[in-house]
């Protein structure tokens, strides 16, 4: 939606003046309908669109684009292109150690019905990529992670150079107040970033080789929260962010025919959305008055009455609701603002923020924005230790940092503070035969 506002406020594209529209409404339509819908309209849509037009002088070229560039005809025709698109990137690493803070839920059971929540809010976070036990959970180089585990193991000498100890983001670590796993293993299927991802995200070894064109066939924690949660929620209560695009998009909801995207996440990947090609095609949105937007209503309803084809709820995406949508909307230019005013140049007092820490970051402004119930938000820069072990060391500790003021920001959040868990789980390349 933001994408089509800021198209129709951009001076470089070629819209009929209002008054090209009035001298000739008969045309203006006859083109209309042949660019957006690849058709003529009939009899009856000419006629009634052009009395529309020339009884109400606050309809626009802008608005009747609007009007059909978002109405079920167009949708349905993107959604059948969309079909044909994929996420390709490539993939490589898996799993280890697990934390959880500050509860067990029973049976393993997150968001099956159980009668009653022990909290409301779940935030996951995943070091997805890189982090293995034996510098992680038994510090053989040192306690790289002083703001999850406790210790004060100095760091090894040979990587010490390298190392930039940040120190800890709260007056807690938080093996102190949760659980930790330390032998936290997987099992079966394709080792691989984005086959750890999805049994992660769906509860679901994949025991063949995965397709990362496609969505997977399990449904999502996204999908079992929201489609079992009474009363529904929202997709404004669940978001995925993720550090990185290629195949990760395609986490949000699954292929699944019971669920799939109408019970799917919002998504985000920040450090492609506040930048300046984001900024370019979202940031200067056209801006409707009430009476406009009741006019777009009015007209957008008249093309979904006379579309024959059916509109499968989601098709096109996950979608949120009118109001919703409107508070995304305003979010994302906030951002673009606060980015812009250099706000977050150095927000957390460290100097400039590493690739997980800024998604970090980005996953703290949606909690205190929106409190959702369920985030799903990851970090991979900690994947380096192929060619790099002290940069891998390094990114540790920025992660393990990331993670700690994760959870404070939680509990400085009002509705979030004493009513979250955070479950955080590291994964590590190993060999898919070990069990």
């Amino acid at each position: 939606d933001m994408i089509i506002k800021n198209f129709l406020n951009n001076q470089a594209v070629i819209i009929p003046s209002n008054s090209e529209m009035r001298a000739n409404v008969d045309q203006f339509l006859l083109d209309t309908y042949q660019k957006f819908f690849n058709r003529y309209p009939n009899e009856f849509e000419l006629w009634h669109m052009k009395n529309l037009i020339n009884e109400n002088s606050e309809i626009t070229p802008e608005l009747v684009y609007y009007s059909m560039m978002t109405s079920n005809e167009y949708r349905y025709y993107q959604a059948t292109a969309m079909k044909r698109r994929g996420f390709i990137k490539k993939a490589a690493a898996t799993s280890a150690a697990a934390f959880v803070a500050p509860y067990i839920l029973p049976s393993g059971r997150l968001f099956a019905a159980t009668g009653t929540r022990i909290v409301d809010h779940v935030v996951f976070c995943l070091f997805a990529g890189g982090v293995r036990n034996l510098e992680a959970v038994h510090k053989a180089d040192g306690n790289l992670m002083p703001n999850t585990l406790l210790g004060s193991e100095s760091i090894s000498s040979d990587i010490a150079g390298g190392v930039n100890l940040i120190g800890q983001a709260g007056s807690q670590r938080l093996q102190e107040v949760g659980t930790l796993f330390k032998e936290f293993r997987f099992a079966q299927g394709p080792t691989g970033h984005f086959s750890g991802h999805s049994s992660v995200m769906t509860g679901v070894y994949n025991l063949q080789d995965i397709n990362i064109r496609q969505r997977p066939n399990t449904p999502t924690i996204f999908e079992l929260y929201r489609k079992h949660t009474d009363p529904s929620a929202s997709a404004l209560n669940a978001w995925w962010v993720s550090n990185a695009l290629g195949p990760y998009p395609a986490l949000n909801f699954s292929s699944h025919p019971e669920y799939g995207a109408l019970y799917g996440a919002n998504y985000i990947q920040p450090a492609s959305l506040i930048s300046n090609e984001s900024y370019a095609a979202l940031g200067n949105p056209k801006t409707f008055s009430n009476e406009q937007k009741d006019l777009v209503n009015q007209m957008r309803g008249f093309f979904d009455n006379h579309f024959g084809n059916q509109v499968v709820e989601g098709s096109a995406g996950v979608t949120n609701s009118a109001s919703d949508k409107e508070l995304v909307e305003q979010f994302i230019l906030e951002t673009f603002n606060n980015a812009a005013s250099g706000l977050y140049n150095n927000p957390w007092g460290i100097g400039g923020l590493s690739g997980d820490q800024f998604n970090v970051f980005a996953a703290e402004k949606i909690i205190e924005e929106f409190q959702p119930e369920l985030m799903v938000v990851n970090m991979q820069d900690v994947d380096v230790c192929h060619n790099n072990f002290t940069a891998y060391a390094n990114n540790l500790v920025k992660a393990d940092y990331a993670l700690g003021h994760l959870w404070q920001t939680i509990q400085s959040t009002p509705g979030m503070s004493d009513n979250t868990v955070l479950q955080y789980q590291s994964m590590e390349e190993m060999p898919s035969q070990i069990q």
